[in-house]
């Protein structure tokens, strides 16, 4: 925001409080109120009103205080944040950035705990990306905001307030499974996919033509996730070089339970990403 002065954010709480999980803490006292505006309860509203300000030159970053309550502005996402582009025939430009918490861990019981990456994969015209280390938070909202398309940044409630790696996040789970699969003689090759849409298939082809195996492990539910829509791009580009199925562990499709051994029941833990190799490497 020093930077470019065309930069704005806007949310719930956003201003004076600093956000949900302090996430804008001490930007209005910076930077002020037009550029820090605490809007009303109204997601449809001032989501719309952001997209209406990248029309005429704002970058607007767009705080929903979860992800779930973005779906109350779905309508103003799909058909204006994505579309707006190619319905103009290219006279605007839509940079926006969306972004919000989800995710299960901190027991903010089932509407809160919602990873909706799936909604949005569907809608053309935007960027999906996620983040998995406060590292790499940083880079994908500066990226982001400078984009001149539409993005929808995804972040895990587990990554707030903490300055190094995650204790219960889906990427710890898998590095905690590779560090075992690596003690029982396994080399298994990890990659953080932070782009959900478009997906970074050169990077995801190199590693399938080399172990010639895909396990995905994903936050997502399975049914008409993020997990089912990658499987589907590496047969469609890679299904020569696997040598086996793809197998993908994903989230059970329920509400996220409130409490803290039922919600880790829901999502998937590294013994199961360790017996899902193992089981692949046995085929």
């Amino acid at each position: 925001m020093e930077h470019y002065p065309r930069v704005c954010v806007m949310g719930e709480d956003v201003g004076h409080y600093g956000g949900s999980y302090k996430v804008t803490k001490d930007l209005a006292k910076k930077f002020g109120d037009l550029r820090v505006l605490d809007t009303p309860i109204a997601e449809n509203s001032f989501t719309g009103m952001a997209i209406g300000a990248a029309m005429t030159g704002i970058r607007p970053v767009v705080e929903g205080m979860n992800m779930g309550f973005l779906l109350l502005a779905f309508n103003q996402i799909s058909d204006n944040c994505g579309m707006l582009h190619y319905t103009s025939g290219g006279q605007f430009t839509i940079p926006t950035v969306i972004r919000g918490p989800g995710g299960v861990g901190r027991q903010p019981g089932a509407e809160h705990s919602q990873m909706l990456e799936f909604y949005f994969q569907s809608i053309p015209g935007i960027q999906m990306v996620a983040c998995s280390t406060p590292y790499n938070a940083k880079g994908l909202m500066k990226a982001a905001i400078r984009s001149e398309n539409p993005v929808v940044l995804f972040e895990l409630v587990l990554l707030y307030n903490l300055k190094e790696r995650i204790p219960d996040e889906m990427r710890y789970h898998v590095m905690q499974a590779a560090k075992t699969l690596v003690n029982k003689g396994y080399d298994p090759e990890v990659i953080d996919i932070r782009s959900l849409k478009p997906f970074d298939l050169y990077t995801i082809g190199n590693s399938v033509k080399k172990t010639h195996r895909v396990l995905i492990v994903e936050e997502c539910m399975r049914t008409g996730g993020i997990g089912a829509s990658l499987t589907a791009a590496i047969n469609e580009n890679f299904r020569y070089y696997l040598d086996t199925p793809i197998v993908c562990l994903s989230s059970k499709d329920v509400p996220a339970p409130y409490a803290g051994t039922l919600e880790e029941w829901t999502v998937v833990q590294p013994p199961q990403i360790v017996t899902a190799v193992e089981q692949l490497c046995e085929l």
